[in-house]
């Protein structure tokens, strides 16, 4: 069935169509939630968050315009205003991790653990679109509809946001420095 024709059954308040409509991009919602708020229970109410909005703006959803771009700029907003809200929130003490881990060393695990730093400390943009394009696989264009931006920009935050991850890892060590010269090939002439 057709998004436009989900929506339309969701609109004459058919409770299979709001189900379908749930389950057809709930897994979406919930990864980007996940990614951006770095929280599975944040993540959960969020997307709860993002479907209660997504069913109250049903009317105003363009019908010939894709409608995940649309459900993931309203997941993209809702994570926005979760993340404004929690920098204004006194921070809990949670003291269950002090113990030791006693795992071996993989430099495999620290290699992730420092990019989801880095990813955590893009800007809230670079970040956005990072995670959609990286690790949820959508095009350009659904990220450019999702942010509300041009894709000329997504691609350039994109960019930054690379090159933002890069620097931090090489700064750790994890990535050798960049060569300052490329070496040189001799050419057919032998020169």
């Amino acid at each position: 069935m057709s998004d436009a024709a989900l929506v339309k059954r969701c609109l004459t308040g058919e409770p299979a169509a709001s189900r379908e409509l749930v389950t057809r991009f709930s897994s979406d919602v919930l990864a980007v939630c996940r990614r951006l708020l770095a929280n599975e229970h944040d993540a959960e109410d969020v997307a709860q968050e993002v479907f209660i909005r997504v069913f109250r703006s049903l009317t105003r959803w363009d019908g010939e315009r894709p409608l995940r771009p649309w459900i993931l700029g309203i997941a993209v907003n809702r994570c926005r205003t979760a993340i404004g809200k929690r920098a204004k929130a006194p921070v809990l003490a949670d003291y269950l991790d002090d113990s030791p881990d006693l795992k071996p060393a993989d430099d495999s695990a620290e290699l992730v653990r420092e990019i989801r730093a880095a990813v955590d400390a893009l800007r809230d943009e670079y970040r956005e679109v990072f995670v959609l394009f990286h690790e949820q696989g959508q095009p350009y264009e659904v990220i450019a509809e999702a942010v509300g931006r041009p894709v000329g920009t997504v691609k350039t935050w994109l960019h930054r946001a690379r090159l933002e991850i890069l620097d931090r890892l090489r700064s750790r060590g994890l990535v050798p420095p960049e060569e300052a010269e490329l070496p040189k090939t001799p050419s057919a002439r032998g020169e």
